[in-house]
């Protein structure tokens, strides 16, 4: 079951923008086995300028779903964002069933495609860089469980979060790693010990 949690900056979220938000995002629920049991994040923000920013963000156990669409008109933002969130669990899709593949273990597949289907809302929630307002003082703090994965799959992650780092376990040496985008647009990676 998808539970929308809708706010407006700026804007009064109507029951007519509430529809649209559900109806457009419960369209992603044809690709998962059964209705992902998740939250979904939405936030309007309308600007002086009349124009509007739409984000939405769905974590979940091994996916974190997240777009951001600006635009004059808040119903093609949110049109937009569907989109880029079913773009987003395509490439997903078709990455696991690849590694799967390349593994040849059946038992693994099923319980890729299992966890595709079955998702829960305590997923794991995105790395994000403190905001400060001096350099000591640190003015929020995020904690998130860090799930065992390849470098690969790191920079996949990363790269739908938007961010230009991503902390992760690595799934053969159980160490803590960082992947990161360099600024000459190739990916880094720190291994600690």
């Amino acid at each position: 079951m998808l539970n929308y949690n809708i706010r407006g900056e700026n804007i009064e979220v109507t029951p007519a923008i509430r529809e649209h938000v559900e109806k457009k995002i419960s369209k992603l629920e044809r690709y998962f086995n059964e209705t992902p049991d998740a939250n979904v994040h939405v936030n309007l923000k309308v600007y002086p300028d009349k124009n509007t920013k739409t984000e939405v963000t769905i974590p979940m156990p091994n996916l974190v779903l997240r777009a951001e669409e600006r635009n004059t008109d808040m119903y093609a933002a949110i049109d937009l964002i569907v989109d880029k969130l079913e773009r987003q669990i395509r490439k997903h899709k078709t990455r696991v069933n690849r590694k799967m593949r390349e593994k040849g273990s059946p038992k693994e597949f099923f319980a890729a495609q299992e966890d595709l289907g079955n998702v829960a809302p305590n997923g794991v929630a995105e790395p994000e860089v403190d905001e400060l307002e001096d350099d000591t003082e640190v003015v929020r703090t995020k904690n998130f469980n860090l799930k065992p994965m390849d470098s690969e799959e790191a920079i996949l992650q990363m790269n739908m979060l938007g961010h230009t780092f991503f902390i992760f376990t690595d799934a053969e040496t159980n160490a803590t790693n960082i992947v990161y985008k360099r600024r000459d647009g190739k990916y880094g990676l720190i291994e600690t010990h």
